[in-house]
């Protein structure tokens, strides 16, 4: 098993990991392979230390290090997966957390401010809603916002 991350000051630049784990079954033939192939990605890494972010870092992909760790033994890789950033924010995940507020919290808010406003911690948008758009919520507003299953977003 082997982890690391590379940084620029405070920023991470580049972090992966892998385990490679011998099943039962596995031959001494496919051991020796496997061991050839993990030094063949020392030797693409450059550097023991900072395996495998290095790769990764130079603009390698999870998928070479597996080719590279399963090279010469049939790997088939079975699907792709691009990751992306998904954000479960909205505005309504906002008006249940307003609606888990004191009133006049809430009223206090909307006089000094003139409006609700949150900014999502993970994605960054920001979500605002008027006076009006607050009374009309509370009008229409079901279930308890402290259950879950109160709660279908």
């Amino acid at each position: 098993a082997r982890a690391h991350a590379k940084f620029n000051g405070i920023l991470c630049t580049s972090a992966g990991g892998y385990v490679v784990e011998q099943l039962p079954g596995c031959t001494d033939e496919t051991s020796a392979i496997v061991e050839q192939n993990l030094a063949k990605l020392l030797d693409m890494n450059g550097s023991e230390a900072t395996l495998p972010a290095g790769i990764l870092h130079d603009g390698g992909t999870p998928l070479d290090i597996c080719s590279t760790v399963l090279d010469g033994l049939g790997m088939k890789p079975l699907q792709y997966v691009s990751p992306k950033q998904v954000c479960g924010c909205s505005e309504e995940r906002l008006f249940r957390a307003v609606r888990l507020l004191p009133k006049v919290e809430i009223d206090k808010i909307l006089e000094d401010e003139e409006q609700i406003e949150a900014r999502c911690h993970f994605c960054g948008t920001v979500y605002r809603m008027s006076p009006e758009d607050v009374k009309e919520k509370f009008m229409n507003a079901q279930g308890d916002p402290a259950l879950d299953d109160d709660f279908k977003n």
